[in-house]
């Protein structure tokens, strides 16, 4: 297994194929996602968005969305929005292999920690979550408008 970013420093897609090859993965995920998969990821991209993907052969296994900014807590944050193995390739540790990779950039770019979001009825992700060494620091509030 081996893991590609196909975005790069300036967060352009020089990858377009495997983002092409990940779109079944993600939507695993995010089945909300319009038709339009490779549209919003531009838009996802324009806005800081950055992926990796985890490969073996020319199969994704998995993939990470992610982007680091600056806010008032934490300094640099290295956010994830999405992280998902392909459900085939559960417990093979291709999650392990991503949020490795993630942790590595991270701590290149400067950032003192890595973060994500998880649905609350996401237990089973929870569970890696924390194998993973993840805590829970905070409450996330959300209003809908």
């Amino acid at each position: 297994m081996h893991i590609l970013a196909i975005t790069d420093g300036n967060k352009r897609l020089v990858e377009a194929d495997w983002l092409v090859r990940a779109e079944s993965i993600h939507r695993q995920l995010r089945p909300q996602l319009p038709a339009d998969y490779l549209g919003v990821m531009a838009a996802v991209m324009a806005d800081g968005g950055e992926m990796i993907v985890a490969i073996e052969g020319q199969t994704v296994m998995g993939l990470a969305v992610f982007r680091s900014f600056r806010d008032t807590f934490n300094g640099l944050r290295f956010y994830v929005d999405d992280l998902v193995t392909d459900e085939t390739q559960r417990s093979q540790g291709v999650g392990h292999a991503l949020i490795a990779w993630l942790e590595t950039e991270a701590r290149r770019r400067g950032a003192t920690n890595l973060s994500l979001e998880s649905g609350t009825q996401r237990t089973q992700a929870h569970k890696f979550y924390f194998r993973e060494g993840f805590v829970i620091p905070s409450f996330s509030f959300r209003k809908p408008l």
